[in-house]
């Protein structure tokens, strides 16, 4: 089995004439399947696409793993990419009025920019589910991810807006990739805001698998304090992860520990990466 990663959107540019923006969106091909989660934040990943050599049009499913604006923002310069109908898998919640105080000390719109009809009329297909999808033999979505550790919490910045309230958002639309690959499970992070080791513990429950080969994505460690980090480091070890690639909202901080604690197994997982397992 091939398995092929291409990060199309993050933060930062890992090669020279890729373009770096605030967001993530990651290209999963397994064999001649192929599976995009998230879009970035605008124009990036359509843009990185091109540079890359990779033809949106054969992509066969979207997954959105949330709501935010910088997971979705690209979905218009992607779907008029595909040009056809193509499905997008996510949860239901992805459509609430999410808001955040990450950057101001005021509410501000962090949801996707389009509406669903806006969406659907560029060729978007949209199935809501609260359950893992499997979308293939070897790969699945982690639907609603529980939250069992006691040291990972969801941001208390983030927001939904319901009857004019703010009220502290869950999250339950936060989902991950799990791919079943030859060496073990491969998953697969948008943001990992129900928690990188919960999310960790139901993929293995699961794909029904115990050995974790590879992380990458959003680890949303980027505001933990060191007792935090130190504790996701022991169960990252407990749970046998043998490579991790941090993305996006991981933050330098919890980098350089991770870092520090699987050398050679760690890596920064930017635009343009492209990993083949």
């Amino acid at each position: 089995m091939s398995i092929r990663l291409t990060t199309l959107s993050e933060n930062t540019a890992g090669r020279v004439g890729v373009l770096a923006e605030w967001g993530l969106s990651v290209l999963v091909e397994i064999n001649d399947y192929k599976v995009l989660l998230d879009t970035g934040l605008d124009m990036s990943a359509a843009y990185n696409a091109a540079i890359l050599g990779v033809d949106l049009s054969t992509i066969d499913r979207i997954v959105i793993s949330h709501g935010h604006r910088d997971h979705t923002g690209g979905l218009q310069r992607v779907l008029s990419a595909i040009r056809r109908k193509v499905e997008i898998i996510a949860h239901p919640d992805i459509w609430a009025a999410k808001y955040s105080r990450t950057f101001s000390t005021k509410e501000q719109y962090a949801g996707i920019p389009f509406s669903r009809e806006a969406l659907e009329s560029l060729g978007a297909v949209f199935t809501f589910s609260t359950q893992p999808v499997w979308l293939a033999e070897n790969i699945v979505t982690s639907g609603e991810i529980p939250m069992h550790t006691d040291y990972e919490k969801v941001d208390s910045e983030l927001f939904v807006r319901e009857g004019g309230q703010f009220h502290p958002d869950p999250l339950r639309d936060d989902l991950a990739l799990i791919v079943k690959s030859d060496k073990g499970l491969v998953v697969i992070l948008g943001c990992g805001h129900r928690g990188i080791i919960n999310t960790l513990y139901h993929a293995r429950e699961i794909a029904g698998e115990e050995h974790i080969h590879m992380v990458i994505g959003g680890t949303h460690l980027i505001n933990a304090s060191r007792g935090q980090i130190d504790l996701t480091v022991t169960a990252l070890k407990e749970l046998g992860v043998e490579k991790i690639g941090v993305s996006h909202c991981t933050g330098l901080p919890a980098a350089a520990i991770l870092f520090q604690e699987f050398g050679g197994g760690f890596f920064f997982n930017n635009t343009g990466r492209i990993i083949t397992i």
